[in-house]
């Protein structure tokens, strides 16, 4: 927290931009900046130690923000060094030849223009029935983009961004909500709770890549759709097959991690609900899945931060593919309100509370380094930073609820 006021991931890029090396320093500087997977905030697994260490220095000094911005400049410094030294992140146009490869070509009968246009009457549909059954929800205009709001504008593949943040501190337990489009390119709805609940955080995400001039080839569209637990339940160390490591390797700690998935299970991840991920994919034409949980090319963040029901895969632009999605993005949006409206998922007030919101605290800087590396890689450095800063939202926000 700088001058009382939350400290977004906006404000961690332009004050590393102005000054990379020690944007955040807090005590002594240090000239190291580690790669993305060795900068994250321990959540569980081999970092408990870490873990308990976070826990003890927040409630102590009842702030996460230099463990918080210290990431979050370590994550930037790691794609701009990548970006550098290896050349590793490429055009726009090799980066939809890469998503695309080994697939094969396929005419879609959609263009990009029609499917976002789509995409983005959906959403907005979307969260005007969120808006409608909870009217503390409120626009956010400093954290909103595209003329005319206040807080900036800035264009990605030429297009302007277009977000409306959202929030509804207190009883209603929204912590951000992240309405973003930009024409011909991307549709993403992403929502984060407060920690007056267990519910799960949403994120909806539809990226179109190739397809124009800039990108060549045909169009593909890439779908992530996740419900993201908001405890620990070890779903990083869950293999191929779908096995947890048990007492034999994680001791005790085993039997939390499994109590933890349990309760999901038992709340959201319910047979009906894996029933609709798994109708959704078969629905979709010529879909190869992309990495997941228990794949080597996951990334230990991607790895920490998803959900054990996460889909995220790459498809042709047809008609099909994106009449399925649109069924996708608003069932689950409507599964998401049902349960934040449900109060059997509050949490007692105290402790249960505050373990939530130190938890949720380094979730998002997870969060927003994948998201950092996910963006960069489809749009480049400086657009992808910009993207992924905005769309994150606020990493450690003084956001405490009505009834913590």
């Amino acid at each position: 927290v700088i001058s009382g006021k939350p400290f977004s991931a906006l404000a961690a890029l332009i004050l590393a931009s102005n000054n990379a090396a020690d944007a955040f320093s807090i005590g002594p500087s240090s000239s190291r900046r580690g790669v993305v997977v060795a900068t994250k905030l321990s959540m569980g697994g081999g970092g408990m130690d870490a873990y308990d260490a976070q826990m003890k220095a927040m409630a102590a000094g009842g702030s996460t923000s230099p463990a918080v911005e210290e990431a979050a400049t370590e994550m930037l410094d790691a794609t701009r060094t990548a970006a550098t030294i290896s050349n590793s992140i490429t055009s726009p146009a090799s980066v939809g030849a890469n998503i695309g490869s080994g697939r094969g070509s396929h005419l879609g009968d959609v263009d990009p223009s029609s499917a976002i246009a789509s995409f983005e009457a959906s959403q907005a549909k979307m969260v005007a029935e969120i808006a409608s059954s909870i009217p503390d929800l409120a626009k956010k205009d400093d954290a909103s983009y595209g003329p005319p709001t206040k807080a900036g504008y800035f264009t990605v593949k030429g297009h302007a961004v277009k977000l409306d943040a959202s929030d509804a501190p207190g009883p209603a337990n929204v912590a951000w909500l992240s309405d973003l489009c930009i024409d011909e390119t991307l549709s993403s709805l992403t929502i984060y709770n407060g920690p007056l609940a267990d519910v799960p955080h949403l994120i909806s995400r539809c990226v179109i890549t190739g397809g124009d001039e800039e990108d060549g080839g045909d169009a593909e569209l890439n779908f992530f759709l996740d419900f993201r637990p908001r405890a620990y339940g070890a779903y990083d160390l869950r293999d191929a097959a779908g096995n947890y490591p048990g007492p034999d390797t994680l001791g005790r700690q085993a039997f939390e991690y499994s109590g933890a998935r349990k309760d999901f299970d038992t709340k959201f991840g319910t047979e009906e609900v894996v029933a609709f991920f798994e109708d959704i994919r078969g629905k979709f034409e010529g879909a190869v899945d992309n990495p997941g949980l228990g794949d080597e090319g996951l990334s230990e963040l991607e790895s920490l931060t998803r959900g054990p029901m996460a889909m995220d895969v790459t498809m042709p632009l047809s008609a099909n593919n994106v009449e399925t999605i649109l069924t996708a993005r608003e069932k689950a949006a409507s599964l998401w309100l049902s349960w934040a409206l449900d109060d059997s998922h509050a949490h007692r007030p105290g402790a249960p509370i505050n373990s939530q919101y130190v938890y949720d605290s380094k979730y998002k800087i997870n969060a927003y380094g994948v998201l950092l590396d996910v963006y960069v890689k489809l749009f480049g450095q400086a657009e992808g930073e910009k993207l992924a800063a905005a769309d994150s939202g606020p990493i450690d926000e003084a956001y405490v609820g009505g009834g913590s």
